[in-house]
């Protein structure tokens, strides 16, 4: 290792002679460099007082020892460059090699069908005679449509689609119900009633075009999501009936200008509010539930139907989630049969604006393709939507959510629940974060490891492992009854006369989950209207004491919390285990989750015999243990408060919100019942009655004990 000799750092006046003079150069010793070597080894960037030092144990200039440092970094990174490439044209051969090798087992494929050679038509005269042969097809289908309308009545274009699905096994034609009603058609739905319906656009080959398209639309979304939420007034305005933050539709198609805004949809309703708190979960944590579809589904099981990653656009960055593009599609639902899912294909993109600070945006996308939605009950278009999540001190985020979409109604909204969907507010950003905030304690609730939350009543509950397996078991009992009341794609409801102009809603379904009990399950749900706030109704059916007035399989026994699991800020957010007094089934006990926030309530029990509590209560994995859950679903219904005689007690004040100012409740009683335990099994006339009368009975006696009319 050489070093220039002279300091280099003189200016003189610039004369011929000092540019002309030779440079002095001096060679290191051996010493010198082995010592220079060791520190390098250790250290390769020294500061000023190590170069000093150096330079007064090796008689060596600062300068000297600075050169020599600066030079063998540059040394060292040219050796690392001159590997890296090698390693790189190694494996730039490799691929070669694997390319050449392809070719060549492409030149002799066969095919598996017929045994022959590929074809080499060239791709333009392939795509030509398939057009041709479509156009034929065509031809012959309009031909056959128009014979059939002769004997039909209407062409074959509006008969249902036919299912490929070959069900031999249930006998589900059962004649007239109720002497002269209307004749029960129920369709058995292979799977268990959670499964994901099989998606028309799963298997997606996507070019780098669409890539680079979704990528632009994320892009623009993402940029209007900002401007919605950090901009007020005139964009938003604050609604005169309930303070909600409401959309100024003038200054947003000012702002937002949109290709076609003047041709749109006189019949197109749009919905949009934003809504912002504080929840107990890190920024990180929650940027990680809401890319993950599963997680994101069981965030928000009851809004959250089916949600599916269809294919990832990005991965964006580890760690962080910035620049991650998705292709999804979920459904969202009301906890009421009377309410179709709104289904949505839609773009996910995440970026991290600074440390700490995250946006996520939704915004649909629409395949050029036949209408994805033809059997939809209505027709959903996701504008720029999502939320901004804020780190905060303590493991705290703040949550700014924003929800905009299109809606058209192929048909007309169910009259019970019309005010609270027009009103924005059954699917409205109030909604999410009331959810998001309530699930957050409970997952809060979960990790602590303290047994402050848990009131055991009796040694029940023994150990933190014993109360978390009990909050797992309680959250997959909540699961399975959200998507046993879901008018998704994978349920098909028939309605029973009967009980009222609702009816009493059927389906049934062959349940081979491991979670549930073996056999055919029939659901069955009704909704009706209380002119009693949510608040005193949850109460009502949360209140032990007053259990035997409305549970007509309690037989009139009176019911004692044995083991009770707080699950957050509010004492109506609970798991409680329940025994009954003066049964002869002792070793049955009722596991039951209450849980409510602004925008709603459950109440969902299961009997579980004592063995399976023990199970889940020594920490065991409860994963296995067969529910089927029954309950309650209590929402407001979106019209203002006329006083309902009961005041709302204060602590619960603060968590009502449109619960507080709704006038009356829209309850959905929903119960499950296990047919046969042979999958194979016909379901009968005794069974769909029994489940019939279960309803009617349990639907008077909620009435009479809140002394409401019974009509």
């Amino acid at each position: 290792m050489e070093y220039g000799g002279g300091d280099g750092g003189d200016h003189h006046d610039a004369s011929s002679d000092a540019h002309k003079r030779k440079k002095r150069y001096h060679r290191h010793t051996a010493n010198q460099i082995q010592r220079l070597e060791a520190v390098f080894k250790d250290c390769p960037h020294p500061d000023e007082k190590q170069r000093l030092q150096l330079s007064r144990e090796l008689g060596l200039a600062p300068r000297q020892i600075k050169f020599w440092f600066q030079n063998r970094r540059t040394q060292m990174k040219a050796q690392h460059e001159r590997a890296d490439n090698c390693a790189l044209r190694a494996e730039n051969d490799k691929i070669r090699c694997e390319n050449i090798a392809i070719r060549e087992a492409l030149r002799n494929v066969i095919c598996p069908s017929c045994g022959g050679p590929p074809v080499t038509e060239d791709s333009y005269f392939d795509e030509h005679k398939l057009r041709v042969e479509n156009a034929q097809l065509k031809e012959e289908l309009d031909r056959v449509s128009s014979i059939a309308a002769k004997y039909i009545g209407r062409p074959i274009s509006q008969l249902p689609p036919v299912q490929p699905i070959h069900i031999s096994s249930l006998d589900l034609s059962m004649g007239s119900f109720g002497g002269g009603g209307p004749s029960l058609d129920l369709d058995l739905l292979p799977g268990s009633s959670s499964a994901v319906p099989s998606l028309p656009f799963q298997q997606l080959c996507l070019s780098d075009l669409d890539k680079s398209l979704m990528t632009d639309i994320a892009a623009n979304a993402m940029e209007e999501l900002l401007r919605l939420l950090q901009t007020n007034e005139p964009l938003w305005m604050k609604s005169a009936a309930d303070g909600r933050d409401v959309i100024n539709l003038d200054s947003y198609e000012r702002i937002f200008s949109r290709p076609n805004a003047n041709l749109k949809d006189p019949h197109l309703r749009i919905e949009a509010s934003r809504d912002s708190g504080v929840v107990i979960m890190n920024g990180l944590a929650l940027v990680d539930m809401f890319m993950d579809s599963n997680k994101w589904a069981d965030l928000f099981p009851t809004i959250v139907s089916v949600a599916k990653t269809i294919e990832v656009i990005s991965p964006g960055g580890l760690g962080s989630h910035s620049g991650s593009l998705q292709l999804m599609y979920e459904e969202l639902q009301v906890l009421s049969p009377l309410v179709p899912t709104r289904e949505f294909y839609f773009l996910r993109y995440c970026q991290q604006i600074e440390q700490g600070l995250w946006a996520i945006v939704d915004v649909s996308y629409d395949f050029p393709r036949d209408n994805q939605f033809a059997n939809s009950q209505c027709r959903c278009n996701r504008l720029p939507s999502g939320c901004l999540i804020q780190d905060m001190p303590n493991g705290y985020s703040k949550v700014t959510w924003v929800e905009h979409v299109e809606i058209e109604d192929k048909t007309p909204t169910h009259r019970l629940y019309r005010d609270l969907i027009h009103s924005g507010l059954a699917f409205g950003a109030e909604r999410w974060l009331a959810v998001l905030r309530r699930i957050c304690e409970r997952f809060a609730c979960l990790m602590v490891t303290g047994t402050s939350t848990t009131r055991d009543l009796g040694g029940v509950i023994p150990s933190p492992d014993g109360k978390r397996s009990m909050m797992k078991l309680a959250q997959r009992m909540v699961n399975n009854f959200c998507a046993s009341i879901s008018t998704s794609i994978s349920h098909r409801w028939t309605t029973l006369s009967g009980l009222n102009e609702v009816g009493v809603r059927v389906t049934v379904h062959k349940s081979t989950d491991p979670g549930q009990p073996n056999g055919v399950v029939l659901s069955a749900a009704t909704t009706i209207w209380l002119p009693i706030s949510p608040q005193n109704v949850f109460n009502f059916f949360k209140d032990e004491r007053t259990r035997a007035q409305w549970d007509v399989l309690s037989s009139g026994n009176a019911v004692q919390e044995v083991a009770h699991i707080a699950n957050g800020s509010h004492p109506g957010n609970c798991i409680s285990v329940l025994r009954a007094f003066n049964t002869s089934q002792n070793n049955m006990l009722i596991l039951q989750e209450s849980c409510i926030d602004s925008s709603g309530a459950l109440v969902v029990y299961c009997p579980v015999d004592l063995p399976a509590i023990n199970i889940a209560m020594s920490g065991e994995d409860p994963s296995y243990i067969p529910l089927l859950p029954s309950g309650f679903t209590i929402s407001p219904d979106g019209r203002p408060d006329q006083g309902d005689g009961a005041s709302t007690s204060s602590s619960s004040a603060a968590h009502s919100g449109n619960m507080g100012r709704s006038g009356g409740s829209l309850i959905t009683v929903a119960f499950q019942i296990l047919v046969s335990s042979l999958p194979s099994a016909k379901l009968n006339l005794e069974s769909v009655t029994t489940v019939n009368n279960l309803i009617g009975t349990t639907v008077q006696q909620i009435k009479a004990a809140l002394n409401c009319p019974s009509s």
